[in-house]
């Protein structure tokens, strides 16, 4: 049985990353709003979109990139940043990014769970099947009706958001093409999604789909990161995937350790 109070000070520590006392004050880049009547998560949603520098002057088609915490006060603003510093480094193709501000982001990214420790701390989960289901049916219309976009698709996240990425991997795989998680949140219900994971993905297809993800120093992370990477490398398939184990990172600072590496090797056309 695990040490309680450990537990529970960990699971505080993952899903709690964004309240954690480092605080950024990232620029808020140009970008567009619109905003979601959503009937899977029966909420309106806000929606930022960057596009690159020289999208206007273009008659380009470029690849997408979904995340997560998109949201002003989130994550978007120093992920935007960091596309259009590796895009004009031509460290990258041009990309669009979509950000999804959170409503209830606990709920919203994570699968279903009765665990009594999960309970505590996410005390309604199991709505990232609607969460999927918005992004797939009303998403990802309305992004191709209003920019332009090729086929390919990637999304990004960090904690629970990596949680979510992985878990659509397992179960969705062809939502996206490209998959990006750091430190996801794999102790979730009792770390269902990696001791499951060869039956959860045995009638997977993955020719072309690539999964880069990181885990940091804290231990209910790195333990499962890792059990992760040894299964991947006992798996046969058609998965590219990278997986960096980051023991000098904590929670808080792996995101933006690891975002320019990971952005890097994934839309590198030599992987």
């Amino acid at each position: 049985m695990k040490n309680n109070i450990i537990y529970i000070l960990l699971i505080i520590l993952t899903v709690s990353c964004k309240n954690q006392a480092i605080v950024y004050d990232d620029p808020i880049p140009k970008h567009d709003s619109l905003k979601i009547n959503s009937k899977f998560t029966n909420e309106e949603r806000v929606i930022n979109i960057w596009t690159p520098p020289n999208y206007d002057g273009s008659t380009d088609s470029l690849t997408v990139l979904y995340m997560p915490d998109g949201g002003i006060k989130e994550d978007f603003p120093h992920i935007a940043n960091t596309l259009d510093t590796l895009i004009k480094q031509n460290k990258i193709p041009n990309l669009i990014l979509v950000g999804i501000e959170n409503t209830e982001r606990r709920r919203d990214l994570s699968g279903p769970s009765n665990i009594e420790y999960d309970l505590k701390f996410i005390p309604n989960p199991g709505g990232a099947d609607n969460f999927r289901k918005f992004i797939t049916n009303e998403l990802f219309p309305e992004i191709n009706k209003r920019y332009r976009t090729t086929d390919k698709k990637a999304i990004l996240g960090e904690s629970l958001a990596g949680l979510f990425v992985i878990e659509t991997l397992i179960l969705e795989p062809n939502m996206f093409d490209y998959y990006i998680a750091m430190d996801p949140s794999l102790w979730f219900n009792e770390n269902y999604l990696v001791t499951n994971f060869q039956k959860l993905t045995e009638e997977n297809n993955y020719e072309n789909k690539s999964l880069w993800y990181a885990g940091s120093s804290v231990t209910d992370i790195s333990t499962y990161t890792n059990k992760l990477e040894q299964i991947l490398k006992d798996t046969k398939g058609g998965l590219i995937w990278k997986y960096e184990d980051e023991p000098e990172e904590k929670h808080n600072t792996i995101f933006r350790a690891t975002k320019e590496k990971a952005l890097i090797w994934t839309f590198s056309e030599k992987k």
